[in-house]
Parts: structure tokens; C-alpha cells; sequence
């Protein structure tokens, strides 16, 4: 019997562990190392944030679905890799330490025939002074990372509403909390929401919204921006969003790096090199994302973490992480397999593993700060690529190491994007959008990067119900029911 180990609970490595199992059955086993005893379908956090939704219908326990799936659940994190053994073993093995309630700080070492990393982001609050401390939000914003975070915030919001009821005028301040932010897409859901909350509350016009972001133009979200068809026509994504901030009259500063928050106040460098401050009621700014903070050692203790993941603790794997200049990006540097270079055994699927570079064009300040998005890898994305992990895995571990390896390049993966604009069954609104492919390919499509026969979008009531049928069917599809594998990622 082989053992496959899969570390994170996400989207990624959900996608990885339940299909390996049923794939594998049970002549094999597989083990998920996750800290959370429950998985959150993050999408819909953003309606948690709003009061739309209760934290219980966007989370599920993770223990009875892994029982049903004949895998072996430890609520606990991964701190460290050997994966060429220690002086005690020659078998590669991952240490945990356990975070249920009961274990908490109990410590074990788990041996795996195969490991995959899907331990997605840490939240680096503390990369901000005041945004928060470490992994910890702070408290002067709120957040919709987690489902936690997102009934926090919806509490602040309902308290500024009551504010501008009783005729106090409220300043609201969204976006990013650092130059180097990625997620902007959740952001800008969150922010219509809000918007659209508002106008429901009655108090609209008691409230000045304002959006900040890292982006260097509006629409770039990450993606250096994008060609699609709206209506027929080509458009920018520029156009797209500065229209809809202008049509609900929300104000933005872009091409900033939030570098202090304070009670009350945000300071920030924009791309020209100038200094700023904000004030605001009420703000929601999302963290920018680094890797868990795993680390890794060789056979003889020694420290090789430089090896295995990147400076920003994400997972190298088959991608080409050579130090090139804008110019020379291509799209064949991006990964296939996501496959570790040095350990065959070892993969990364989802948030964990590194980029070889930024999508966005590079940007900083005349002082040398960074100021441009770093690239999203979101639900879709992540759960194709856990998915072909899983593929790969299985493949190996029933056929050997000259087994056929799948492959999920983001340069020739089409993905959809449902971004929320206010929640109702009458009166809701979402921008609805394809891209093909997320890291654009300017050697096949010239001039856009991306093929705008298959990049469109629309924004109107009908992306709304797509959006509340995706929240239902996918955590259906997590918690496995009759036909969960029918259910694309």
C-alpha cells in the first residue's frame, strides 16, 4: 500500500484528495493534513460580509465527508518537509502539528509514497503596519478571507448603516492593504455589495465609497487587464470597470500601495512616488497572500527550504523561475505537471505553488517600491489544476514512475468568473465573464494575449443566478453527493 499525503483542505487540495481516493480505492491511502474542521466555499464570504448569508451556509465539516471518501482526515498544520528522510529514516515524511480541539500542539510525523502541497495562502496582515499582526487581522478593517472575518465584518457594516440611519455620513474604503496584493476580484464583489446594501438600507446617499488598489489602471485585476467582447463589441476591461464605478458613483485611487492603516486613516504611495492619506469609517482591505511558511530539510538536517519553495514560501514546481525582464516573458515559462524539479514524489496544485512571474506589468514608484497585482489563482483554476494533480498522482502510484503526467497550464486554460454585485433574486446584479487563457499567450493571440472569440462578458440579473446555482452545486459537489463528479471544477 502507497500513501499519498495532501496537505490543505481548499478547493485545490479538496479537488485532489477526493478524487485521488476514489481513483485509487483501497488498495491505497490517502491522508488530508488541513488546520480547519471546516472547508469554506470562499466565493460567497462576500455575501456572509453583507448579512446574505450565515456562516453555516458557506462551511461544512470536513470529517464526515473524508470518512465517507475513505480518507484519512488530521486537523492539524504542516510545518516542515523531509523529503529525502532524516538520519532515522530513509522514507520521506511531513510533520504536523495538530490544531483539534483536544490535540492542540501534539506533533507527529507522517511517511508518504507522495505528497501534494495545496496549502493555499497565509494571510500576511503584518506585511502592513495596523492592517494586522502576522496572520491576525487588525482592529481598525475587516475582512472576507474567511467566514469568520466575513461575520465580523457584516456586524461593522450593519453598525454603519445604523449611523447613517440616525444622519451620520459614513466613508467607506475598499481594495487592497499592500502594493504586492493579489484578490483584488473580491474587493470589487465586495464593494457593489455594499453599495447595493445600501441603496436596500435607504441610506445611499449618506455614504462616500471609495475603492484603492495596487492596480496601475482600472480592470487590470491582476490579469494585466483583458480584451473581451460585451454587447457584441470588443471593450477593455479598463472601460468595463470604470463604467460601472462611475454609474454607482464610487470614487478610486489606483496604483497605490497601502503602506499604514490607523484608526480611522490609511496612508499610501502611489506609482508616481507621492505621499497620501484616506479616511474612512469603515474599510475592508485584503491582505496580500504568502505561502504558509513551510519548511524543509535534507537528509542530514540541513536547511533546504531555498530549494523547495520560492522567497515568498510558495511551492517551485515545473515552471521557469529564471530572473527575465518584462520583455522576454513568456507563456511557456508558466507550469504543466506542477511537479517539484528536485522531488518527482512531491507536487503543488491551487494557491501553494509559485508563479514563475507576476501576469500584470511590473511596476514600482520612483522610491523603489513595488506597486503592481500579483497573479490570482481562484476557484476554478485551482480546482482544474488539484484535479490533474490527482490524475498525475493516481497514475504514478498505480503504474509507476514512468507514468503519463497530466497537464493544466494556465496559459491554455479558460476560466469563468462570476464577480457579485449586489445579492437578490429580483434585483441582483453580477459581471459575468470568461477568460481563455488566464495567463495570457501574446505569441498565439498578438496584440491581446487572449482569444476574444472565447473572453467575453455581460453584467446584468442573469449572472446574479448563475452565481447563487454555482454557491449550491458547488458545496454540493464537495460534500461528494450522488454525482459530484459530474459537476465540472
Amino acid at each position: 500500500m502507497a500513501r499519498l499525503v495532501v496537505l490543505g483542505g481548499g478547493v485545490a487540495g479538496h479537488t485532489t484528495a477526493t478524487f485521488a481516493a476514489k481513483w485509487l480505492g483501497s488498495e491505497h491511502e490517502v491522508v488530508v493534513v488541513t488546520p480547519n474542521a471546516k472547508w469554506n466555499w470562499i466565493p460567497s464570504n462576500i455575501w456572509v460580509g453583507v448579512g446574505r448569508m450565515s456562516k453555516e451556509e458557506v462551511t461544512f465539516d470536513l470529517a464526515p465527508v473524508y470518512a465517507k471518501a475513505g480518507i484519512t482526515y488530521k486537523q492539524a498544520k504542516a510545518v516542515s518537509l523531509n523529503p529525502e528522510g532524516s538520519d532515522a529514516t530513509d522514507k520521506a515524511f511531513v510533520s504536523i502539528e495538530f490544531t483539534e480541539a483536544g490535540k492542540e500542539g501534539q506533533t507527529e510525523n507522517i511517511e508518504y509514497d507522495y505528497i501534494v502541497n495545496a496549502t493555499g495562502p497565509k494571510l500576511n496582515f503584518g506585511a502592513t503596519p495596523g492592517l494586522g499582526e502576522g496572520s491576525n487581522l487588525g482592529e481598525h478593517t475587516v475582512s472576507v478571507c474567511t467566514a469568520d472575518h466575513a461575520v465580523h465584518a457584516s456586524e461593522k457594516l450593519n453598525e454603519a448603516i445604523e449611523k447613517m440611519k440616525g444622519g451620520t455620513r459614513q466613508k467607506f474604503l475598499i481594495g487592497t492593504g499592500h502594493g504586492m496584493c493579489t484578490c483584488q476580484g473580491a474587493a470589487f464583489e465586495y464593494m457593489f455589495n455594499i453599495e447595493h446594501e445600501l441603496n436596500k438600507a435607504g441610506v445611499r446617499d449618506m455614504a462616500d465609497m471609495k475603492w484603492i488598489s495596487n492596480e496601475s489602471f482600472m480592470g487590470d485585476f491582476g490579469m494585466g487587464g483583458l480584451h473581451m467582447k460585451v454587447g457584441g463589441y470588443v471593450v477593455n476591461s479598463k472601460v468595463f470597470t470604470e463604467s460601472l464605478f462611475a454609474e454607482r458613483n464610487v470614487h478610486w485611487i489606483i496604483g497605490a500601495h497601502t503602506n499604514k492603516v490607523e484608526a480611522g486613516k490609511v496612508g499610501y504611495e502611489l506609482l508616481d512616488g507621492t505621499m497620501g492619506e484616506e479616511e474612512f469609517d469603515f474599510a475592508m482591505l485584503i491582505p496580500p497572500f504568502a505561502g504558509v511558511g513551510l519548511k524543509a530539510f535534507g537528509k542530514d538536517g540541513s536547511d533546504i527550504t531555498a530549494t523547495v519553495f520560492a522567497p515568498n514560501g510558495f511551492m517551485k514546481v515545473d515552471g521557469d523561475y529564471t530572473p527575465k525582464a518584462y520583455s522576454e516573458w513568456k507563456a511557456a515559462d508558466w507550469p504543466k505537471t506542477y511537479q517539484n524539479p528536485t522531488y518527482k514524489n512531491m507536487f503543488a496544485a491551487g494557491i501553494a505553488f509559485a508563479p514563475p512571474h507576476i501576469i500584470s506589468r511590473p511596476m514600482s514608484s520612483p522610491n523603489g517600491t513595488p506597486i503592481n497585482p500579483t497573479p490570482p489563482r481562484t476557484g476554478m483554476p485551482s480546482g482544474i489544476i488539484g484535479k490533474a494533480v490527482a490524475h498525475s498522482v493516481t497514475e504514478l502510484m498505480l503504474k509507476g514512475e514512468n507514468a503519463h503526467l497530466h497537464e493544466a497550464p494556465m496559459t491554455k486554460m479558460g476560466a469563468a468568473c462570476v464577480a457579485s454585485a449586489g445579492k437578490g433574486l429580483f434585483d441582483g446584479t453580477a459581471a459575468a465573464m470568461t477568460v481563455f487563457p488566464v495567463v495570457p499567450d501574446y505569441e498565439t493571440y498578438p496584440g491581446t494575449g487572449r482569444d476574444t472569440d472565447y473572453t467575453f462578458g455581460e453584467i446584468g440579473l442573469a449572472g446574479h443566478w448563475i452565481k447563487h446555482i454555482l454557491h449550491y452545486l458547488f458545496i454540493y459537489k464537495a460534500k461528494l453527493n450522488p454525482g459530484w463528479t459530474l459537476i465540472p471544477e
